[in-house]
């Protein structure tokens, strides 16, 4: 198998701690699942798509009920931060000559701009791919196809690497390869086993 022209990552839960799973909950002081069961049902989705914009997200995400919006975005944007060892296993792929070149693909409204103010993602990537601005979400085909053709690859000179299996199988099933992240260690492993690092 030759190295990849290009690696593409997932951010939540692959980069970047997700607060969906924490702060958000705690912020309206309930569980996860109680979250899920009480949120808007498309509300997230909508505004990841870019069918929404940030206004409208915060007056239906949470119905009727009465919350602090601004105190709310200052909880999610406070809670991004890198997952262990993914930042020094990115700086370690930019530090390799020849490297492929590394990009986000995210399911994600327009905050993403925090998570890259946050962590310093545009200083480690070379480009993003973003759901908002690509009107498609992962695993939608074009979610991995746009990208390449913009990139100028054909779906086999990728790596795509996402925790969720259900987008990784999507990718592999355009020809591109892929890795189900567990951590940084065994990401590591896989990318050594491809002759990436």
């Amino acid at each position: 198998m030759s190295p990849p022209r290009a690696i593409l990552f997932d951010v939540m839960d692959t980069l970047v701690r997700d607060p969906f799973h924490e702060e958000m909950p705690a912020f309206f002081g309930v569980t996860k699942r109680e979250l899920i069961a009480t949120k808007h049902p498309t509300a997230w989705v909508d505004f990841e798509l870019g069918r929404i914009d940030e206004p409208t997200f915060l007056a239906i995400f949470m119905g009727d009920r009465e919350w602090d919006r601004d105190a709310f975005r200052a909880c999610v944007r406070a809670a991004y931060a890198w997952l262990p060892g993914m930042r020094e296993l990115l700086d370690e792929l930019r530090a390799r000559s020849p490297r492929p070149t590394l990009h986000a693909l995210s399911n994600y409204p327009p905050w993403y701009r925090w998570i890259d103010e946050q962590c310093g993602l545009a200083a480690r990537l070379d480009s993003a791919f973003v759901s908002y601005e690509l009107g498609v979400r992962k695993p939608d085909p074009e979610a991995y196809l746009g990208p390449c053709r913009t990139l100028g690859l054909l779906p086999g000179e990728a790596l795509f690497v996402d925790d969720r299996a259900s987008n990784c199988d999507a990718a592999r099933a355009l020809g591109m390869d892929a890795i189900v992240f567990d951590g940084a260690d065994s990401l590591r492993d896989a990318l050594e086993a491809r002759g990436v690092l």
